[in-house]
């Protein structure tokens, strides 16, 4: 029998138990620490209706196709698409992680809740320090940061 289909084979809670023994075996074998508890799930492959209506906005504000994919490349790996994302160390806030947050009330005084004036202010600045999205994103992947 297979892997997969002894794992399918087993009741639920011996499952998840077998999964997360063998990802720590696994790690384990490569020096890497595991975290894990039943509590704690895989994150979904679908973005959240918050993180789908930011990026819907974005795509409508941006407009051209490979600027927008430029644009969402920084901001998947700054949030998450999370329009209140915080970074705990620096403070940076929001969909672009403007560091301070408060920078982004330059394009609405509802930059803490409004994706949109989160959006117009990240292509306001990619534009304005880069260029444009593609060349932040070209820049983000050199240094990891933009």
């Amino acid at each position: 029998m297979s892997f997969a289909r002894n794992i399918l084979a087993q009741p639920r809670t011996a499952r998840r138990k077998t999964v997360v023994a063998g990802a720590a075996v696994l790690l384990g074998a490569t020096g890497l620490g595991l975290g894990v508890s039943p509590a704690m799930a895989a994150p979904s492959a679908a973005p959240t209706s918050a993180a789908a209506s930011a990026q819907d906005t974005a795509k409508q504000m941006i407009g051209d196709d490979a600027q927008f994919q430029c644009f969402s490349n920084i901001v998947s790996h700054e949030s998450g698409w999370n329009p209140s994302a915080t970074n705990a160390s620096s403070g940076a806030y929001g969909l672009v992680q403007a560091l301070p947050g408060s920078k982004m009330a330059s394009a609405g005084s509802d930059w803490k809740t409004n994706p949109g004036t989160q959006i117009k202010w990240g292509m306001d600045y990619m534009n304005s320090r880069y260029g444009s999205p593609c060349a932040a994103w070209s820049f983000w992947q050199a240094n990891s940061w933009y």
